[in-house]
């Protein structure tokens, strides 16, 4: 590249530049700030700069309170508040979302025979870190906080497998087993002790720009088991309470409670001459 297109490429990147309507916070510093608040609440390993040392909590929840507040800089001129109430408002309901995830742990640990107990669940379990984050990006996005959200879940996506929408309603008590592959839409909604496998969608049966106001993904009733690969499409699509979405079905319409669908399979086993 000679002097004069390289000119002619750095303006139009400043052109571009100028188009955009958001400065991002620091993917690095987002995904600290994830990484960081676990620990704080889950010291578990002995990586975690709180490991066995209560005293030093009150500081760390500080310097955390500070962390997310520098994160809000580059979006405070789209908040609805001050990035300090934003800030409160969000650390005034962590204790809230502490018990959400410890009901999460506890349902994964009680129905996973692979889990030796809980504190397996929290340090190394990628669905349990998934579904942290989106219970964190979550409650960012009821405070109406734009782009942090979902930075934190694309995050969390990267380094699980797992795609959760901020904006998608999740009860207590939610396991997702296993998990490379699930993805769940922004307007699904899911009840209470619902289990998902891995690679299981939850999606919109279409997709235009026209639709982003309106409810495009299912409705997940309590208690519902969603078997490896099964797809659920639809904003009016309802699995009953109690029902179980057996491996590679595909569903478009609602299911009453207490229903077994399952996707049919021919398997055929031939024997070769020795």
């Amino acid at each position: 590249m000679n002097h004069e297109q390289k000119t002619t490429f750095l303006q139009r990147i400043s052109e571009q530049n100028n188009t955009y309507r958001f400065r991002l916070p620091c993917r690095h510093e987002t995904g600290r700030f994830l990484h960081n608040l676990l620990d704080f609440l889950f010291p578990l390993s002995q990586d975690c700069p709180d490991f066995g040392k209560m005293e030093n909590q009150s500081a760390r929840f500080d310097e955390i309170q500070v962390q997310l507040d520098n994160l809000l800089i580059p979006l405070e001129d789209k908040l609805p508040s001050t990035r300090k109430q934003v800030t409160e408002d969000f650390f005034t309901q962590l204790p809230g979302i502490f018990e959400l995830f410890l009901s999460d742990a506890k349902a994964i640990a009680e129905n996973d025979p692979a889990a030796v107990g809980i504190e397996e669940v929290i340090a190394v379990y990628p669905g349990f870190m998934a579904i942290c984050a989106y219970r964190i990006a979550h409650l960012l996005a009821q405070c109406k906080v734009p782009l942090l959200p979902r930075m934190i879940t694309e995050y969390a996506h990267g380094a699980t497998g797992i795609d959760i929408h901020p904006n998608a309603v999740i009860g207590h008590s939610f396991f997702i087993d296993h998990g490379t592959g699930v993805v769940i839409g922004e307007t699904a909604h899911i009840g209470d002790h619902v289990m998902i496998y891995q690679g299981v969608t939850l999606g919109a049966s279409h997709v235009a720009k026209s639709l982003a106001s309106v409810k495009r993904h299912p409705t997940i009733e309590d208690r519902v088991v969603i078997y490896a690969n099964a797809t659920i499409l639809g904003g009016n699509t309802r699995i009953g309470e109690g029902s179980v979405i057996g491996g590679n079905a595909w569903v478009t319409h609602s299911v009453p409670a207490y229903s077994q669908v399952y996707h049919q399979s021919k398997v055929e086993i031939k024997q070769q001459m020795a």
